[in-house]
């Protein structure tokens, strides 16, 4: 397509922003629902007209702007995945935001509909500087959201949030400069192919990933997570878990693993020793829980060590499985904070012990929880089975200590999900507060049930989630392959982990800035 598709993706929700900041609040509910739904009906397209077999960088668009630096976008099929995961999920959230906020509602409206256009441009952008652009300045609206519309502590949890994930990415601007000095250019597809020194590769990958772990987030910077979950708003959750946790593994994928091969391949241990930890301490966490928003925060920490997991696997299963888990997550993430903004929107408060028996008055509401929290926990026909299996295939040809560690985070996944379930649905209502409380709405009802129908399509057919990414990580593994020398740069000895070996795969040429598809 010829037609600037992304660039208009970008434009109507920021018009809409900006027409917000001048209407009334239910002039604005509405103009922020219809941008989004236009974003959205912009998606499907995209997704429809991508050709499977066709170039790896499609819809580009190219123009200097000065220097090196150019409006360059662009997308694989990685970055349709998770461009179709944020247009699906940011109605849902204008659609929970509804009734739930009352002050400020336009600035509110606006700031979400930013957060949408630096969302998408991360995923699009094919410039160093203008992802970075994207990539920070997605900060600010959820800075806002969290400061202005949170909960009691949201102050503290706000600063907390912006102060760790911009000490993280300072380091790595510097490396993006020293990299286009270096390479000559800012091109990321460019860049892609472009041979760092390997002992310079490993200071880059560490300013990298200093950005990417905070934004995953990896243990132990994952502290800002916690707190920032339960004082946001309900919409806030949702696309903070659904997308913006999903930054730090799409860089991983995007610069981590093409660009500094070797580096990630000698590192590799550091990421499955976080990752590792991760699984177990934060499912750990998570089971002694009081707050139900707490506990689903640190269960997606446990979730997105297995996407680090699978990505540093080197094979295809792990990768694409790392993948299908960032989508499975957003998607049964974003509906678990979804359905407990429902109850609190009822009792007001999050606390479990509050709660139980909610089968009796509403089941529709308990039919629903079920299937995303069986979902979450990896059950056969659901999102996160076929992730999760996928991730622990790849990583058990690697290392058969790290594959059983992340299956035992599993086990522990599947107890603290079951007890929260059992202690807010089963049983008896001993509360008249909670006898009271109403089934879902038609609203809510909306809400649900399309992530609903999401999660069972990605478990029953995974391959057209799949097919996107395929041709993308085969032309991955052939840049590791190419680059990394055979058993001198991954661990062999004493730490579990043995080279596999990789499909040959034809090494597939980049496209030059600027080139139609």
């Amino acid at each position: 397509m010829s037609f600037p598709i992304l660039s208009l993706m970008l434009a109507i929700p920021a018009v809409a922003a900006i027409a917000c900041l001048f209407l009334s609040a239910s002039a604005a509910r509405w103009t922020a629902l219809a941008a989004t739904l236009v974003d959205l009906a912009l998606g499907v397209v995209l997704w429809t007209s991508f050709d499977v077999g066709g170039a790896q960088w499609q819809f580009v668009e190219y123009a200097p702007v000065f220097g090196r630096f150019a409006w360059a976008l662009g997308i694989d099929g990685y970055a349709l995945l998770l461009i179709a995961l944020s247009v699906f999920l940011m109605p849902i959230c204008i659609g929970a935001s509804w009734q739930a906020i009352e002050k400020r509602v336009p600035e509110y409206m606006a700031a979400f509909l930013l957060t949408e256009v630096l969302m998408i441009g991360t995923f699009a952008a094919q410039d160093l500087f203008l992802f970075y652009i994207f990539f920070e300045a997605g900060l600010i609206p959820m800075f806002l959201i969290i400061g202005i519309w949170g909960g009691v502590n949201r102050i503290y949890a706000s600063y907390k949030f912006f102060l760790y994930t911009l000490l993280g990415s300072l380091l790595m601007f510097i490396a993006m400069l020293y990299m286009s000095i270096t390479a000559g250019t800012t091109s990321i597809p460019v860049l892609l192919n472009y041979d760092f020194p390997p002992q310079v590769q490993t200071w880059l990958w560490l300013a990298f990933f200093a950005s990417f772990a905070v934004k995953m987030p990896m243990w132990p910077v994952h502290t800002w997570l916690p707190d920032a979950h339960v004082q946001a708003p309900t919409a806030g959750s949702v696309i903070l878990a659904g997308v913006l946790l999903k930054l730090g593994g799409y860089g991983f994928l995007r610069f981590s693993l093409p660009m500094f091969p070797e580096a990630s391949a000698s590192l590799v241990w550091l990421v499955f020793g976080l990752s590792a930890v991760a699984v177990i301490y934060t499912s750990l966490v998570a089971l002694v829980q009081s707050d139900m928003k707490k506990l689903i925060a640190y269960s997606s920490v446990a979730h997105m060590a297995i996407v680090t997991i699978g990505l540093f696997a080197f094979n295809a299963q792990g990768i694409e499985g790392a993948m299908m888990v960032m989508l499975g997550h957003g998607l049964v993430s974003g509906a678990l904070f979804l359905c407990v903004g429902v109850i609190y929107d009822r009792l007001h408060t999050r606390e479990i012990s509050r709660y139980g028996g909610l089968a009796i008055n509403m089941p529709r509401y308990a039919i629903l929880f079920l299937l995303f929290t069986m979902a979450s926990i990896g059950l056969p026909g659901t999102s996160n089975f076929v992730g999760e299996l996928l991730s622990l295939m790849g990583t058990y040809k690697v290392s058969t200590t790290i594959a059983l560690l992340c299956t035992t985070g599993i086990i522990l996944g599947a107890a603290y999900m079951l007890y929260l379930y059992r202690r807010v649905v089963w049983g008896e209502i001993t509360s008249e507060e909670v006898r009271a409380m109403p089934d879902l709405s038609g609203r809510e009802l909306w809400l649900l049930v399309p992530i609903a129908a999401a999660v069972l399509w990605m478990g029953v057919y995974p391959e057209s989630f799949l097919a996107p990414m395929r041709k993308d990580t085969q032309i991955l593994l052939a840049r590791i392959e190419r680059a990394t020398p055979a058993g001198d740069s991954r661990p062999t000895k004493g730490t579990g982990i043995v080279p596999v070996a990789h499909a040959e795969t034809p090494a597939t040429g980049h496209e030059a800035p600027g080139s139609a598809h």
